[in-house]
Order: structure tokens, then sequence, then C-alpha cells
């Protein structure tokens, strides 16, 4: 294992060169091509107009998330109102640094541990690997998109061991800033990849995994931000033949935290498990949008999904699309979400979506429950004598590590338990301190 101290400049020593889009296909009014006509279309009858109805044929929103368009170009974006399906929990006032534009694109330094097989290093803005996983779906994705100036790539080589590289990032500061990162696990290639993110941040970045045929991957996205970090993170993932990748989202910290990852299955006997696990505090906001793409035949998915909430004002949002496509013949998919709510005062949203084009499959459905405390455990612990505290802090733990254990890197599992006691602890003082302040009003 080897730690490395990057400086952030391109590996070959040069300054990153401007960034450089993804094309986007042009409508055929852009390319000189006379659009089509009222007439004929049904609108004309008989030489009678149709009754003009304001539009609203022009104006009927995305429905389903594969209707959603994808550009790498910030003006392909309308500004957002907070009434898009995609924004509409969002608090919109924290995150419209990120959405406006003009964002620090440069690289930053990083603290990397990786063995022999595994790579990272700065690339150029014009990277041929950058758009191999995907593109925005929305305005800060693109916005980060279009800010980019350098990009960090790492590999995972095909060795015969289980490669690992961990990278903690902490030096982004509070001026808004956005990242690009491409993770490749190379044919037939094991590992696990952790991005590690802490201190402060006002940060949109851009995410892509991709698995080639064969590999089998972890990645592992940990937001353990401090307080006041704003940070929203767009992952795209690709996962080749017979290949596997299990994604794993950590959010304990920071203020606002959106992280939306999906994966597009587009080759035969492709498999995905990606789990989530989050803790809210007081006036915390943490939301997760997670998409699966069963695009080719005899692919898996599995999504779990769990998280708790206490404090006044916690509130988490996690919307999971499950889309099993025409080619999608023998998918096996399922996908649920779980909330244990701690406190009064909070607010859990949660909604499953699943789209099936093909009647020919293994399987499919989705779950999702928001509730307190299991009485029946607690009482079960109580009776062997358990203090009810006590009962309560292994309730919240059975419950959050089932999940926390999918990662298997048994060093960062253990940080990961101690982080969530540490939350619980935390809320308990708080409820505490409070105490003789709602006793002092009620005199």
């Amino acid at each position: 294992m080897s730690n490395t101290s990057t400086n952030p400049t391109p590996t070959d020593g040069a300054s990153p060169a401007p960034h450089i889009d993804q094309p986007v296909e042009p409508s055929a009014v852009a390319q000189g091509q006379q659009a089509p006509s009222a007439q004929g279309q049904g609108t004309d009858q008989h030489g009678a107009r149709a009754h003009s109805d304001g539009g609203w044929d022009s104006k009927v929103p995305v429905q389903t998330r594969s209707e959603r368009p994808q550009s790498g170009d910030l003006d392909a974006f309308p500004p957002v109102t907070g009434r898009e399906v995609n924004w509409k929990f969002a608090p919109l006032a924290k995150l419209q640094p990120l959405l406006d534009g003009g964002l620090d694109g440069s690289a930053y330094p990083f603290l990397a541990r990786q063995t022999e097989g595994a790579d990272v290093e700065w690339g150029r803005s014009d990277d041929p690997l950058v758009g191999s996983a995907g593109l925005p779906e929305d305005r800060a994705a693109a916005a980060a998109w279009t800010a980019r100036d350098a990009v960090l790539k790492v590999t995972v080589k095909a060795t015969e061991a289980h490669e690992s590289i961990s990278i903690t990032r902490s030096d982004f500061g509070t001026q808004a800033r956005a990242a690009h990162t491409v993770i490749t696990a190379e044919q037939h290639a094991q590992g696990i990849v952790v991005i590690d993110n802490r201190g402060s941040a006002l940060l949109s970045e851009n995410v892509e995994i991709v698995v080639r045929d064969g590999a089998r991957l972890t990645v592992v996205s940990l937001q353990d931000w401090d307080d006041d970090a704003v940070h929203v993170s767009t992952q795209f993932a690709e996962v080749g033949r017979d290949a596997f990748l299990k994604h794993v989202v950590v959010s304990l910290g920071g203020d606002v935290v959106r992280v939306n990852p999906s994966t597009h299955l587009g080759a035969q006997g492709a498999d995905t498990e990606m789990y989530g696990v989050y803790f809210a505090d007081a006036g915390q906001y943490i939301e997760q949008q997670v998409y699966v793409n069963h695009d080719a035949a005899n692919t898996r998915g599995r999504v779990n999904y769990k998280g708790a909430l206490q404090g006044e004002g916690a509130h988490t949002v996690w919307i999971g699309d499950v889309l099993i496509g025409r080619a999608g013949d023998g998918t096996d998919s399922y996908e649920q979400n779980r909330n244990l709510v701690l406190t009064d005062g909070t607010r859990a949203d949660s909604i499953p979506n699943l789209e099936i084009e093909t009647g020919n499959i293994e399987g499919a459905g989705h779950a999702s429950a928001t509730g307190r405390f299991d009485d029946e455990q607690l009482f079960y612990l109580q009776a062997r004598g358990i203090p009810e505290e006590e009962a309560r802090r292994l309730v919240v733990l059975g419950f959050l590590v089932e999940v926390i254990q999918k990662i298997g890197a048994p060093e960062l599992e253990e940080r990961l338990i101690a982080a969530v006691e540490q939350e619980l602890a935390d809320g308990r003082t708080a409820v505490v301190a409070a105490e003789p302040e709602a006793e002092q009003a009620d005199a």
C-alpha cells in the first residue's frame, strides 16, 4: 500500500487544456431544415383550424426518468425553479451558486492510498474517457461538466490481486467549485475505490464509472463533510458484459448533500448492487436519486438504501427509478428504501418508481417504508435488562449496519459504525440540552 500526495497539475506537466463539452444532437430546426407545419399534422381539417389551447402540447413536463434530456451544455437546461420533479424538494437557495455556472473546475489537492495495481492521475479536460459513462441530466451536473479544467482518472488494473484505492479530498474550501472523476475497471479486474470527502466544500461534481467486461468493482462515495458543506454529486456507471458493480453511498456530514447515482446495464449479464446509508441531524438535508436502467438481456439489479433521522428540520429524500427496457428480457430487479425516524420534527420523502417495457422478465419489485422504533424490539431488549437508551442504540445500529457491512472493507466499516454511534450520542446530547429550555418556557 502506498501513500500519494498530489499536486493539482496534469501528468504531462502542462497546464490543463480548456474544457471541451460533449456535443449534443442538434434539432432539425437548428440545422436549417424547415419545421413541419401544423397542416397535415391533425390541426387542420376541412379548412378549419383547431382551437388554440395555449401551446400546452409543447409544455408537458418529462413524465419518466428515461425521457430526461442529456447534454454537457449548461444552456441546454433552463434555470431551476423548484417546480421540476427532480428539484421540488431541494433547498435551492443554498444550491443556487452551483446552478449558475462559472464554477472553478481546476485541479485540487488530494491524498491517495493505493495498491500496485491501481493508479490515480490528473488528465486533461478533453480526455477521451470523458463521457464514456454518461452525460448530465440536470443543470447542476451540466454546470460542473462545462466548468471542468482537469479530470481525475482512477484505473483499477487486471491483476491477480484484489486492488484498492482510497482518495481523501478535504481542501475544496468555500469557493464554488466543480470536479470531474473517471473511474475505470479494466477487463476482468477486481477492486474497490473509496472517495472520502471531508472538510468544507461548495462543490458540484460528475463521477463516471466504467466497468469493463468481466470486471468486479466496488465504489464507495463517503460524505463525511463539515457542517457547512454543500455537495451535489452526479454519478454515472456503465457496466459491461458479465461485469459487476457494487455502488455504495454513505452520507453523514454536510449541510446539503445531494448524491444521484445511475447505472446503465447495457450488456448481457451485467449486474449491479446499489446501497446507501444516511443519517440526517437537525437542519440537515440529504437527497439521493437512484436510477437503474436494464437495457440488455439477463441483467440483475438490487437497490437497498437505509436512513435515520433525528432533530428538528432533518430532511431526507430518496427517489428510486428502475427502467426495464424492451431489450431487458430476463431482468431480475428489486429496489427498496427504509427510513427510521428517531425524533419529532423530521421529514423523510421516499418515492420508488418502476417502468417495465417488456413482460419477459424474471422478476421486478420495489418497496418503501418510513416509521419509528419497533416497540416489540425495544420491549424484547428491555425485558432482558438492557436500559432503554442502550436498547435504542442497538436497534439503530442493527438497522444501518446491515448495509454498512455490504462494503467489504473492514477498516472502513468500523469507522462508519463508530460515526453512526457518534451521531446517536450527539442527538442525545442535543435533546438533553434542549429540555431545560423547554421546562423554563413552560414555567
